[in-house]
C-alpha cells in the first residue's frame, strides 16, 4: 500500500465516480480503477458496491476512508515541514480567486514574488467566495480572495480594494444614456447575475429587496465575459464591479447606480490558527506589503 493509492481511494469516494475522480487527477479511468482494485485485494475488502448505477462505499470502505484521510493529511503536513527545512527553495501555495476579480495587478505582484523564490510553485482555482472559503476551510486552498465580510471566527483577512458596482445595459436600453440610475427603477428588469456560488448574488439580491423588489432572474453564470454577451444580446441587465466595467466593449453601456450605490470589499483570507507553510506565511507577508503600497 502506497499513500497515491489512499489518495485516488478518497478522490474516488468524494466523486462518487471512477471517471470524475481521473479526471480530477489527470490520469484514465483505468489507471485508477486498477489502483483501486490493487488496493482492495491488499486488504482483502471490497471498498465499493460496484452492483448498482451510482458507486457506494461498502462498510469497510467507510473506516477505510476516514483512516485514508488522516493519513493523507499527515502526509501533507509532513510535505509542508520539509518545505520548511529546505527554506523556500521547494513550494506549493494554492490561491483560490474569484473570476469576477481583476487580477492583472496581482498576478504582477506574484510574478515579483517567483522573481525572488523561483523554486516555489503556484496552484490557482476560480471559483465564487462561498467555495473558496469552504476550500480554505478544508485545506484545500491555504489563501484565497473574498468579498467582505468573512467569518472572523474561521479565517484571518486582509482587505485590499474597496469599490462600487456598475449597472450593464444594453446601448438601446432606455436607461443607457443616464449618467446615475436608481435601484429602484431596475424593479421590472430582467436581471442576469453570478450564481450562487458567489457572494455578488446575494449582496445584489438583497439591495434590491431592501428597497421593496425582488429582482426577476432570468440567468446566472460564473463568467462575466458571459454575462456581458448575454446583456449585448439583450437577454437583461447586470451589475458588474467597476474594475471589471473597463474591459467590457462596446456592446454594453456602463451606469452608475444610486440610492442605494452597492458596493463590494475584496479581502485575502487563511484559516485561523490553521498550519500554513512557511511559503504560504511568505507569499502572504509579501504580498500584503506590495498592497498596502499599491493603497498608499
Amino acid at each position: 500500500m502506497d499513500i497515491k493509492q489512499l489518495q485516488y481511494f478518497i478522490e474516488v469516494a468524494n466523486n462518487n465516480s471512477f471517471s470524475r475522480a481521473a479526471e480530477h487527477l489527470f490520469i484514465t479511468q483505468p489507471t485508477i480503477s486498477k489502483m483501486i482494485k490493487n488496493l482492495e485485494t491488499e486488504l482483502g475488502v471490497s471498498l465499493f458496491d460496484r452492483s448498482r448505477k451510482k458507486l457506494f462505499l461498502t462498510d469497510a470502505g467507510h473506516t477505510i476512508l476516514e483512516q485514508a484521510k488522516l493519513i493523507d493529511k499527515a502526509f501533507t503536513n509532513l510535505e509542508i515541514e520539509l518545505d520548511n527545512l529546505l527554506g523556500l527553495k521547494k513550494g506549493h501555495i494554492r490561491i483560490g480567486l474569484p473570476p469576477i476579480f481583476d487580477a492583472h495587478f496581482f498576478l504582477k505582484i506574484i510574478g515579483s514574488f517567483h522573481e525572488k523564490y523561483p523554486g516555489i510553485t503556484f496552484q490557482f482555482v476560480e471559483d465564487g467566495s462561498k467555495k473558496i472559503e469552504d476550500d480554505v476551510d478544508n485545506n484545500l486552498l491555504d489563501v484565497g480572495v473574498v468579498v467582505l465580510p468573512t467569518n472572523n471566527e474561521m479565517f484571518e483577512h486582509f482587505s485590499f480594494m474597496e469599490e462600487d458596482l456598475k449597472l450593464i445595459l444594453h446601448p438601446t436600453h432606455p436607461l443607457a444614456n443616464q449618467i446615475e440610475v436608481n435601484l429602484a427603477e431596475l424593479a421590472n428588469e430582467s436581471f442576469i447575475l453570478f450564481n450562487k456560488d458567489f457572494v455578488l448574488n446575494d449582496r445584489i439580491i438583497n439591495a434590491c429587496n431592501n428597497i421593496g423588489f425582488n429582482p426577476h432572474i432570468i440567468s446566472e453564470s460564473s463568467q462575466w465575459s458571459f454575462i456581458e454577451e448575454m446583456v449585448a444580446s439583450k437577454l437583461g441587465i447586470s451589475l458588474l464591479p467597476e474594475s471589471i466595467c473597463r474591459y467590457l466593449n462596446k456592446n454594453v453601456r456602463t451606469v452608475k447606480i444610486v440610492n442605494p450605490s452597492i458596493r463590494w470589499n475584496l479581502a485575502l483570507i487563511w484559516g485561523k490558527n490553521k498550519y500554513l507553510s512557511t511559503a504560504a506565511k511568505e507569499w502572504l507577508q509579501f504580498t500584503k506589503e506590495h498592497l498596502t503600497n499599491k493603497n498608499s
